[in-house]
């Protein structure tokens, strides 16, 4: 009656040994660290490099405690784990002068960071620790304020440029054009062409308003963005610049980095784990934008060019190949005109190469350009960190129409990758403020990890000593269970990678709690089971199966509000759901299989079971089959 068949104890034991193995890992703690990574979407790390930084710190007595090697999109990443604190500030300043000996243009990200201690072979088998949030693990928080007078004058631009383009396209001679801070005004020279480019202008662009002043004794026609399109445009920034973001913050290597919005105009950054602020700023700042220039091969500029003069209206850039070429200042596109950059080959070549879509705008710039400039050199720049490189200087053989473009030339696949992942990731849509910062340190996180596991640890002591004092036996019973459960939660947050935080820690608490409320049922209806007359193999057998029903009800309605709280609520709410809906599945499992397999084991296999020892049965009782001892 009372006996599991060999595969449940087989599966009880298996889910044990993962508990526990995957549970491990966060005993080991964390140890100081330098991470490297290219500063540039052109420079590649290897593990070739790996080993010669770790060769050349020990020749200066500061000898890795480990080196790891990843190989991302990035352009790989390279970890260096140090025993104190001094190895990793006097290691990072040495790596940083090795890689970096011009300072000003450094082309290798050296910042600090942690590492766990774990040892290889818990990490061959992908037992890692789980990851803790900012309030337990100490780094950097900042507040970012997004300039949208800044974005709201770049897409005006953008309209104002295209606005002249299109009337250049149908001929139309305008006598003056003007950004203002409103929008963009125009004059004509006589009415008829007022109204014509008004006609022209509303069918070329529906965004904008165009307006004739009533009053004004010039022929102006007034152009200002409409209400619902200035909302779209913040937006967009407020958007743009959090999905840009994200997509730098992995240089950084954080894990579970929080970037999420605040308000109509404001982003939060936090950084679990970052010590060094000043390369998180370089990073957060760190974006790539696509311009399009026309080079200058006159004999002229090419003769000035050999002198090392820059003539005016000139700029001076090097080719991938080193060669410098001089372009002209005019930017007839750039990366806000980028709609898609996906990596692929050309199909004439079969070399890598990028292929980019334009959106309407860029493409009638781009095929008017290609057009009027036949037999001249285009020059496609990436700029980064403030500074340009020409990715390739091709020759116009014919205008290019339909918003398609290739970049391809002294690229290989994974730059190629790379390259497309940059442009897609954009540039900032528009300027940020840091206006709060702050800095978490380690010891401020131990802190507050301490005192939130030894709540955890008082609370399972007193609940562990009132369970034992009460139902004596099955008490211990329980109390063995409720090991498990936290067992089990914290192997199962380690696994799926969660992010632990401080109301994660309340909630594991609280789980505690809930989860000994479903042994309380089941011993009480052993209880009223002997109550009735039934004999104790009965009891424990009718204890179980009738407790099962209530304890599923219970878990299901919770589970319902920790699943809301998980997909409406956001950051410490979120944390704290994540925890709270893990602790439930694990606690009907321990309460309810662990702890009957536990007491199968004790009283199962006796043929002749007197009594239990699950503590006193009231006065009252039909047949009192248990003892207080």
């Amino acid at each position: 009656m009372n006996r599991y068949p060999i595969w449940k104890y087989l599966l009880i034991a298996v889910v044990l040994v993962f508990g526990v193995l995957y549970t491990l890992p966060n005993f080991y703690g964390e140890a100081p660290a330098v991470q490297v990574s290219s500063g540039k979407s052109s420079l590649k790390l290897d593990p070739a490099l790996a080993d010669r930084l770790s060769e050349q710190l020990v020749t200066q007595g500061l000898k890795p405690d480990g080196v790891f090697f990843e190989n991302t999109l990035g352009g790989g990443t390279i970890k260096l784990r140090f025993e104190t604190t001094d190895d990793q500030l006097k290691a990072r300043d040495f790596i940083a002068h090795s890689l970096n000996p011009q300072a000003d243009a450094p082309e290798y990200i050296v910042a600090l960071n942690l590492l766990s201690r774990s040892p290889d072979w818990l990490t061959q088998i992908r037992a890692l620790p789980m990851y803790l949030g900012l309030d337990l693990r100490g780094g950097v928080h900042f507040l970012l304020q997004v300039d949208m007078d800044k974005a709201l004058d770049k897409r005006k631009d953008s309209f104002f440029a295209g606005a002249k383009q299109a009337l250049r396209e149908e001929d139309l001679r305008y006598a003056s054009a003007q950004r203002t801070p409103e929008g963009m005004r125009f004059t004509f020279r006589d009415a008829a062409a007022r109204d014509k480019a008004k006609a022209i202008l509303t069918k070329a662009n529906g965004e904008v308003n165009w307006l004739v002043p009533e009053q004004s004794t010039d022929l102006e026609l007034i152009g200002r963005l409409a209400p619902t399109v200035e909302q779209t445009a913040r937006e967009y920034a407020l958007k743009q610049n959090i999905t840009t973001l994200h997509n730098r913050i992995n240089e950084l290597g954080v894990a579970e980095p929080v970037i999420q919005r605040q308000g109509a105009d404001r982003i939060v950054v936090q950084l679990p784990g970052v010590q060094d602020t000043a390369k998180a700023k370089d990073i957060l700042g760190r974006t790539a934008t696509l311009e399009v220039r026309l080079v200058d091969d006159s004999p002229e500029a090419l003769s000035a060019l050999s002198t090392g003069l820059v003539p005016f209206g000139l700029q001076k850039y090097t080719e991938r190949g080193g060669r410098d070429l001089l372009l002209k200042q005019e930017v007839i596109l750039t990366g806000e005109n980028l709609t898609d950059a996906q990596a692929g080959f050309d199909p004439k070549t079969q070399e890598a190469a990028v292929h980019l879509t334009l959106d309407g705008q860029g493409a009638r710039i781009f095929r008017n350009v290609t057009r009027e400039n036949i037999g001249k050199r285009m020059a496609i720049l990436l700029i980064e960190r403030g500074k340009g490189e020409v990715i390739t200087a091709p020759v116009i053989r014919d205008e290019i129409g339909g918003g398609r473009v290739q970049i391809s030339g002294q690229m290989n696949t994974v730059e190629a990758t790379d390259l497309a992942l940059l442009l897609r990731a954009g540039s900032l849509a528009a300027p940020m403020d840091i206006i709060e910062e702050r800095t978490i340190g380690p010891s401020l996180g131990a802190d507050n990890i301490g005192k939130g596991i030894n709540s955890t640890v008082y609370g399972f002591v007193v609940l562990g000593a009132f369970m034992m004092v009460y139902y004596l036996m099955f008490g211990v019973f329980s109390v063995f269970a409720l090991g498990v459960n936290v067992l089990l939660l914290f192997a199962l947050l380690s696994v799926l990678q969660a992010t632990l935080t401080l109301p994660g820690l309340a909630a594991v608490a609280l789980t505690l709690g809930m989860a000994i409320d479903a042994n309380v049922l089941i011993n009480e209806r052993i209880r009223e089971e002997l109550r009735e007359g039934a004999t104790p193999q009965q009891a424990i057998f009718a204890g179980y199966e009738r407790a099962w029903a209530t304890i599923l009800d219970s878990n299901i309605t919770t589970l319902i509000a920790g699943v809301a709280l998980l997909i409406f609520g956001s950051g410490p709410v979120r944390g704290f759901a994540v925890v709270h809906c893990l602790g439930i599945l694990t606690s009907i499992f321990s309460s309810v299989v662990v702890s009957r397999g536990v007491v199968n084991l004790w009283y199962g296999n006796r043929k002749k079971l007197d009594k239990v020892s699950i503590g006193q049965i009231w006065k009252g009782e039909a047949n009192p089959a248990s003892d207080k001892t």
